[in-house]
């Protein structure tokens, strides 16, 4: 079965993760940093928000399972798309939201669920959609991090991802968590 990937920038790239990881059809996740301007960044660099990268998640699926369009329906369900630079409690320029992508075909889709989405706000969106231009793995020890420490920080309430373990693209989205 052939995978599909996307980049997706949701705030806090833990929880962003843990609630990715949790959808049916997705098999691989990997926290790190997407489209900045220095090479090889730090976590520690990335959070000065002097590098100009988001925190993302590198999302791996199979398209057969789960669609692109599912995909980015539950991604705007863990975010706030008015908020610019800040999700939850988190503030900064590296806790922007985005989708990301590296095959031009998913763009059509991508448009499509901005379109929907935007007609739910009176503002408009302040999530990016761009072509990713790098992305850089972050250190080991955010890698499933919320795996590794089932109560650590996460602007995500636990009741979202349970709602990401149930819903299943073949029942439609529940319209509330």
């Amino acid at each position: 079965m052939e995978k599909k990937e996307i980049y997706l920038a949701g705030g806090c790239f833990w929880g962003t993760e843990h609630f990715f990881k949790q959808i049916e059809g997705v098999v691989e996740t990997e926290v790190g940093f997407a489209n900045g301007h220095t090479t090889n960044p730090t976590y520690k660099e990335v959070y000065t928000d002097t590098t100009g990268y988001a925190e993302t998640v590198h999302v791996k699926y199979y398209p057969d399972v789960v669609s692109l369009e599912f995909l980015l329906q539950m991604f705007f369900k863990a975010i706030d798309p008015t908020s610019l630079n800040k999700q939850g409690h988190d503030e900064g320029t590296r806790y922007r939201t985005g989708i990301y992508y590296t095959d031009s075909e998913d763009l059509p889709i991508i448009e499509k669920v901005f379109a929907e989405e935007q007609k739910k706000y009176q503002q408009p969106l302040a999530v990016e959609k761009l072509p990713l231009e790098n992305f850089y793995t972050a250190e080991e020890y955010h890698q499933d991090y919320l795996d590794k420490n089932p109560t650590g920080y996460c602007h995500l309430p636990q009741s979202l991802f349970e709602f990401a373990r149930q819903a299943k693209e073949k029942k439609g989205i529940p319209t509330s968590y």
